[in-house]
């Protein structure tokens, strides 16, 4: 990935993170990373933990941006998922999947995506 798009995709995180913060999510953390991938934000939603990728489209040329969460990427990220459960001691957690999809510029967030 280039420089230029990390702090696009940066941007894009922090946005979605203070757009978080404006519906009632508590972010408890921004790009998480191991040797198995990333998640971008994780955050509460009252009692519910949320794994939470955030999807940027300038047009929906090639198509939306929701629809770049493709299976693969679904696979890894419940993988991450699975091992900051694990590395944090987390156990009997509701645990849900959402995704902060930007098209043109506009929010939305995506509840239980995958």
């Amino acid at each position: 990935m280039s420089i230029n798009n990390r702090k696009l995709g940066s941007k894009w995180e922090h946005a979605a993170a203070d757009y978080l913060k404006k519906s009632g999510y508590e972010i408890l953390e921004t790009n998480f990373r191991c040797r198995i991938g990333e998640i971008d934000i994780i955050a509460k939603a009252e009692d519910t933990l949320c794994f939470i990728e955030v999807k940027y489209r300038k047009t929906s040329r090639y198509g939306f941006a929701a629809s770049a969460v493709t299976q693969a990427k679904q696979q890894i990220i419940r993988r991450v998922a699975q091992y900051y459960l694990y590395t944090h001691n987390i156990a009997d957690t509701q645990c849900r999947f959402d995704v902060v999809a930007f098209d043109a510029g506009n929010p939305q967030i995506i509840k239980n995506a995958f």
